[in-house]
């Protein structure tokens, strides 16, 4: 009984009290709001990115015996590719958030706007490695029948490619949005209220770290599990549906 006494306790002052519970699930809100709009960032720039590097791989050898404009064009926008990939997937994303909150858009007060630029900069960067890994796996003769359906390497890339490597690498691109959810928990270093934050202010009121960190986890936990399970159907009914 004492036990359970002081769970109820502890329970009241951290989460009942000052109706702190709220605290949790606004932050809960904004961690789902902030992982979704990053992870759409993160998907049209990787996109992006792919077709760009998968194109100047795949065209590298034609393109260096014509040596035309397209070839500078490609070869300066492959340029700048690498150099996103490789600053981004370089340094940790925790110093990407700083650098535009505290630099980048000093001047904003819009936290949620500048999380999300920040963190689907940094989804954008792996993201794109899996969209190339996915275009370079396609067939060769899939890029030939967009031809011989008349269409130029863009409209083949558009119509016939994007489509196929999609269905190829979704069950990842559902893993890179949880990987995604649990990064975001370093919002709290620019101030933004997002469910570790929350968890955080709880414990500097009531002094008790124990239960609102450990209810952050179990939040956590139980979101990527909800998620996971998601994926793990997903993949099931794209197998379900190669047959």
């Amino acid at each position: 009984m004492e036990f359970l006494d002081k769970f109820l306790h502890d329970l009241d002052r951290n989460f009942l009290e000052d109706k702190r519970w709220t605290w949790m699930l606004k932050g809960l809100g904004n961690t789902l709001l902030i992982t979704l709009l990053a992870v759409l960032i993160g998907i049209a720039i990787g996109i992006l990115i792919a077709s760009i590097r998968s194109t100047y791989d795949k065209n590298e050898e034609t393109l260096k015996k014509n040596k035309g404009a397209g070839y500078w064009i490609l070869s300066i926008l492959n340029g700048i590719s690498k150099v996103y990939l490789g600053v981004i997937r370089g340094t940790p994303v925790v110093v990407q958030l700083l650098i535009a909150y505290f630099i980048i858009f000093a001047s904003s007060r819009s936290d949620i706007m500048i999380a999300v630029f920040a963190f689907g900069l940094n989804s954008g960067a792996y993201v794109a490695e899996i969209f190339r890994g996915g275009i370079m796996s396609i067939d060769n003769g899939q890029f030939e029948a967009g031809r011989s359906l008349g269409f130029n390497y863009l409209q083949t890339m558009i119509y016939i490619v994007i489509p196929q490597v999609i269905k190829a690498v979704l069950p990842t691109l559902c893993n890179e949005f949880i990987v995604l959810l649990k990064e975001t928990s370093v919002a709290g270093y620019v101030g933004i209220m997002d469910l570790t934050k929350a968890g955080d202010l709880i414990r500097g009121r009531t002094f008790s770290a124990f239960m609102p960190l450990i209810a952050v986890a179990i939040v956590y936990l139980v979101v990527v599990m909800i998620l996971t399970r998601l994926v793990n159907l997903l993949e099931k009914r794209l197998r379900k549906n190669e047959r």
